[in-house]
């Protein structure tokens, strides 16, 4: 018994002695872990991972930002100019993948045009005041003009248009420029009808005036003799209710001399009142020449009671997919009444073209070089 007892008191005597050797190394080998730098695993993202993803603006997205017109460089296709109803002036080198604000701190941040000097790339020319009648349409304050391609501006004056509808340069001579001046929407008088200047914008002659109340929304030259010019009238006025959106004074004009002598054209287009009207001439054809037209209905016709037509059906001279209704609109002190305009795009050229009904807002008209005629 003795013996038996000798044997576990040495038994646990070396068990003590092991486990204690034990502890001692675990405790050794936990320091020296705690003493090494902790290093993070390769697979997790870091600040340099993400250096690569940089926000960039790709141009105006907000609605009012709404784009007006486009200006493409014709000796570098590359270049692209985009004006905007509320946005500014925006300029792309690579064809739009990236943009830059150039006119941000012009006197107007509502825009109607832009062109770029044929002849020279660096000459860039602006309009403000954009070419729409709406309750919320600001006003602008004249023309600009850029001769380092959009770094610097200087305002060469018709400050009292208010609103343009149309910019050209003619493309023999860089120094002579068109602009079709809507005028105040609020009110008469203002700078309204076609301006020229033969200086560079130094002088504007009003070569085309209609009245005080009406102006001039389009212009377009003969792709083949730029001195061979047709312009469109727009008899326009606003009030807080109510929008008289055409009348008698609007139509077509034409002139051959550059702007000395203008003719009101009538044949092939509506007898009664007319609006706002957009044009263009076939760059292969120039005798052929489109009009996107918002008309009043053919007199004596229309779905609406005193109109000489059914009510609720359309004029029977008009085409089937046309249609009109009445629209009340204050003139001086009494009330007269108007139908909607109806839009009309007609072709002038030989035996006028019948007319379709579009629901395009009638702002402009571009034909394509290679597709002319259609």
């Amino acid at each position: 018994m003795l013996t038996v007892l000798k044997v576990r008191d040495m038994n646990m005597k070396a068990f003590a002695a092991a486990s204690a050797a034990l502890c001692l190394v675990s405790t050794v080998a936990i320091g020296a872990r705690q003493a090494a730098p902790v290093q993070a695993p390769s697979d997790r993202l870091t600040a340099d991972v993400l250096k690569g993803l940089e926000f960039r603006s790709i141009g105006p997205a907000i609605s009012t930002g709404r784009v007006q017109d486009i200006a493409i460089d014709p000796k570098s296709p590359s270049t692209w100019y985009v004006a905007t109803a509320f946005g500014g002036l925006w300029k792309t080198t690579n064809r739009g993948t990236t943009f830059t604000p150039v006119f941000d701190n012009g006197g107007s941040f509502t825009l109607c045009c832009v062109a770029v000097d044929p002849k020279n790339s660096n000459v860039v020319w602006l309009a403000t005041g954009e070419n729409a009648s709406q309750r919320s349409a600001h006003f602008g304050d004249g023309i600009y003009k850029s001769t380092d391609a959009g770094k610097t501006w200087q305002r060469m004056g018709l400050a009292a248009s208010e609103h343009i509808g149309q910019l050209l340069i003619d493309p023999r001579n860089s120094n002579v420029v068109y602009v079709a001046a809507q005028g105040p929407l609020w009110s008469a008088g203002g700078e309204r009808g076609l301006y020229k200047t033969t200086d560079g914008g130094t002088k504007w002659e009003r070569v085309l005036h209609v009245s005080d109340d009406t102006g001039i929304s389009d212009i377009v030259f003969d792709a083949k003799n730029p001195d061979v010019m047709y312009a469109s009238s727009y008899q326009r006025r606003r009030a807080v209710g109510q929008m008289i959106g055409g009348g008698p004074e609007g139509g077509i004009w034409k002139t051959k001399d550059a702007g000395k002598n203008w003719t009101k054209l009538s044949k092939g287009l509506p007898k009664d009142d007319m609006g706002r009207i957009a044009l263009g001439v076939d760059p292969k054809n120039p005798t052929r020449v489109y009009a996107l037209i918002s008309a009043k209905s053919p007199r004596g016709r229309g779905g609406f009671p005193g109109a000489g037509g059914a009510p609720g059906a359309a004029p029977t001279d008009a085409p089937a997919a046309s249609r009109c209704r009445r629209v009340a609109v204050a003139a001086g002190a009494g009330a007269v009444r108007r139908p909607l305009r109806r839009h009309l795009l007609l072709r002038l050229s030989g035996t006028p073209a019948a007319a379709r009904r579009t629901t395009r807002r009638s702002s402009s008209i571009r034909i394509a070089p290679t597709r002319s005629g259609r």
